[in-house]
């Protein structure tokens, strides 16, 4: 069963956060979704993987971009993982629904514990998600901005 991990943002925004978490995942070998509710944050994505860093950029693609199964990291606000992806990343309020639970070795739901919405969902998906039996893990960002697994 999928492990599903919730990360508290309360020191970075997710545009600092989610580049670092998709390097790391990429240097694991694991090819990425990355999940948003609307089409325009998908578009403010495209571009922030593409020009985070002066000296780097992170591949990505989504479905109009074509040939889906090639690329490493895949945006979407559907359920589909075309990469065959090992990490599911939901932001913003995307809900954490895994057609197959056995899919992913991970799903995390990132979620800004400044946004009052953000934190209401987050906290709603984790009542469900445990009332369904999943795995789950409660990660904080540390004052040093790491993160620390509190649950």
């Amino acid at each position: 069963m999928t492990e599903i991990w919730f990360y508290h943002l309360q020191r970075q925004p997710l545009e600092r956060v989610l580049p670092t978490l998709l390097e790391k995942s990429l240097e694991r070998g694991w090819r990425v979704v990355v999940q948003a509710k609307s089409a325009e944050r998908l578009e403010a994505l495209d571009t922030l993987l593409w020009t985070y860093a002066d000296d780097s950029f992170l591949a990505h693609g989504s479905a109009r971009d074509g040939d889906a199964e090639r690329q490493p990291i895949y945006l979407t606000t559907g359920s589909e993982n075309p990469n065959g992806a090992a990490l599911r990343l939901f932001i913003e309020g995307a809900d954490v629904v895994l057609a197959d639970a056995d899919a992913y070795v991970r799903a995390i739901l990132l979620f800004d514990g400044r946004d009052e919405e953000q934190l209401a969902h987050a906290r709603t998906q984790w009542k469900s998600l445990k009332a369904a039996g999943c795995a789950l893990a409660y990660w904080q960002q540390s004052e040093a901005g790491g993160w620390e697994k509190t649950q």
